[in-house]
């Protein structure tokens, strides 16, 4: 089983920043990919960034693009999401996720609330 804890949440105004963090724990496990998604209220769970571990490739949605960056602290076995221009249409549950295997993702965290206000 493979633990993934999410932090850095909160409430910010729109313009604003925020950085999600995203450590992994638990049995031995090799990682081949890092992600992070949200659910925003009434709508359904989108992917919004990746980060494959060993090349360090990353992969954003459209609309994050330029505004955020996702990264990795190896030793650490974290991802962090940095989020800058915060919009309101940013608004949603951050949820974390992490894929042991060649595809897909198949752990995730709670997630973690992020709130821009207008």
């Amino acid at each position: 089983q493979v633990r993934l804890v999410e932090s850095g949440g909160g409430l910010v105004q729109a313009g604003g920043s925020l950085r999600l963090s995203c450590a992994a724990s638990g049995r031995t496990f090799s990682t081949y990919r890092m992600a992070w998604f949200r659910q925003a209220p009434g709508k359904e769970r989108a992917f919004v960034a990746q980060i494959n571990w060993n090349s360090g490739i990353t992969y954003y949605e459209d609309s994050v693009k330029g505004r955020c960056t996702i990264s990795r602290d190896d030793a650490k076995n974290t991802v962090y999401l940095q989020m800058n221009s915060l919009k309101p249409e940013d608004t949603a549950v951050y949820y974390c996720a992490i894929g042991t295997r060649k595809s897909g993702f198949d752990y995730w965290g709670q997630g973690t609330q992020v709130t821009v206000s207008s």
